[in-house]
């Protein structure tokens, strides 16, 4: 498929001073400890040419009877070459020859006492001799890492970054400015070293946090952004241009999916695309999810028939604090009067924590039982020195109650740094839900219209 790595047979050259019993091999009295050294030219290159980055380099080798050649591999194989399409294993050039060449790692092995006492056991077992031999590799652009060849066109001194989330066939990076000159070569060596990755973005602006998606430039590939991925053993697809999808989320995902039982019901009030309803949905709860972004509310429909939960997923596309003064408040009393175990979900860190003041007053006393009241898991981040104390007084000031003495705080991940992402978790207090009619509603927020799963 486009952007998988090219495998090409490396190409090998023979020293033209024998000096050993071995035609084609010397022996040198020293070794270089670093493996690939780019050619200068290809500092500040922009625009990728493979060929320049061909090189020859001198690597150690043993000469292994073929007898024993699986045998001393698996007993070398903390030593032995590792390089993306380079054989460990070699022919000798005489044709018919009954030994093999093992290519080492010339960073941990550089003479014969480099081997550890263990190889050196098993070498003389075998009756391998421990004389170096010498071979040089031509090594090709196929057969760098990618961390290798950003480093060699990237200006010295500056940070080379090769990391990015992987979201189907999409890479997603965040590059840096000093980065961007280069992101067109960034982008095609990502593509041409990640086997599967066809399409390589770049986000350009911050998240929007009316429909938690952000603005993304084509660094290099196919202009293809339907996803398709599988978090936890369920399927999903999606626009990635048009709605919000976390790849390093799946564990938090999983954490809260595992506190609903069968027979529960759960309020997902910020669904996105749906990683926290549909596996709840699949485990036998009862949902009712809800996105204000048109295009997750289209992704999530399509999600639940994917994934054949639709019978039990309920979706809205409102705003989160209209879907808990609606389709929220309308459900609750019927489920409190049977005593269901509920759980409201808000994942929207940025303002979930915001929103909480939507369940001030929400319900009446009159008829309801308050014996089993829902769990509520909000998340926010926090750029504070004690980012647990941070969020639990930030919900207590929303509710409009203090709840220090009756939650528990999950830290989920570092953003960036200094801002944590955290998951505060309480019961819902009566003294919130059933506020009495006569005290005034709680003044709202600025920002009301917010959605999305981060």
């Amino acid at each position: 498929p486009l952007g998988a790595i090219k495998i090409s047979f490396i190409h090998l050259r023979w020293l033209s001073t024998p000096a050993s019993s071995v035609p084609g091999f010397v022996l040198k009295p020293t070794m270089e400890h670093k493996l690939y050294r780019p050619p200068p030219d290809v500092r500040g290159m922009t625009c990728l040419d493979k060929e320049a980055f061909t090189q020859t380099i001198s690597v150690p080798a043993l000469r292994v009877p073929t007898r024993v050649l699986n045998k001393v591999v698996k007993s070398l194989k903390k030593s032995t070459i590792q390089r993306p399409g380079v054989p460990r294993v070699l022919q000798e050039k005489e044709e018919g020859s009954d030994f093999r060449l093992v290519l080492l790692d010339p960073h941990r092995v550089t003479s014969p006492t480099s081997f550890s006492e263990a190889e050196a056991e098993a070498l003389r077992s075998f009756s391998v001799s421990q004389e170096l031999q010498h071979y040089d590799l031509r090594l090709t652009y196929d057969n760098l890492k990618s961390e290798e060849v950003l480093e060699a066109v990237l200006p010295q001194g500056q940070d080379v970054t090769s990391s990015f989330s992987r979201v189907g066939h999409i890479a997603h990076m965040n590059l840096r400015d000093h980065q961007l000159p280069y992101k067109n070569l960034i982008g095609q060596v990502i593509m041409d070293k990640n086997p599967g990755v066809t399409c390589v973005v770049n986000k350009t602006n911050t998240i929007d946090s009316t429909y938690r998606n952000f603005k993304m430039e084509m660094l290099a590939g196919e202009e293809n952004m339907v996803a398709k991925v599988r978090e936890n053993g369920v399927a999903y697809e999606f626009d990635f241009s048009r709605v919000y999808w976390n790849p390093r989320l799946s564990t938090e995902h999983q954490r809260v999916v595992q506190l609903v039982k069968r027979g529960d019901t759960v309020f997902d009030v910020f669904a996105g695309v749906g990683p926290f309803a549909i596996p709840a949905a699949r485990s036998g709860a009862n949902v009712v999810a809800n996105d204000l972004n048109p295009e997750s509310y289209r992704w999530l429909q399509h999600n639940c028939k994917l994934n054949k939960v639709e019978s039990k997923v309920r979706t809205f596309n409102l705003d989160g604090r209209a879907f808990i003064q609606g389709p929220v408040k309308q459900e609750l009393p019927a489920l409190l009067k049977k005593k269901a175990v509920i759980h409201v979900v808000m994942n929207l860190p940025a303002l979930a924590l915001e929103f909480l003041d939507a369940f001030r007053g929400l319900l009446h006393r009159e008829h309801v039982c308050e014996e089993s009241l829902p769990t509520v898991h909000c998340y926010g981040f926090s750029k504070d020195n004690e980012p647990e104390t941070d969020v639990v007084k930030r919900a207590s000031s929303s509710l409009g109650f203090p709840v220090e003495e009756r939650c528990s705080v999950h830290f989920v991940r570092n953003v960036a740094p200094n801002k944590d992402m955290m998951c505060v978790t309480f019961t819902l207090p009566k003294e919130v839900l059933f506020k009495s009619s006569s005290e005034p509603p709680p003044k709202r927020q600025k920002c009301e219209e917010a959605t999305g799963s981060t």
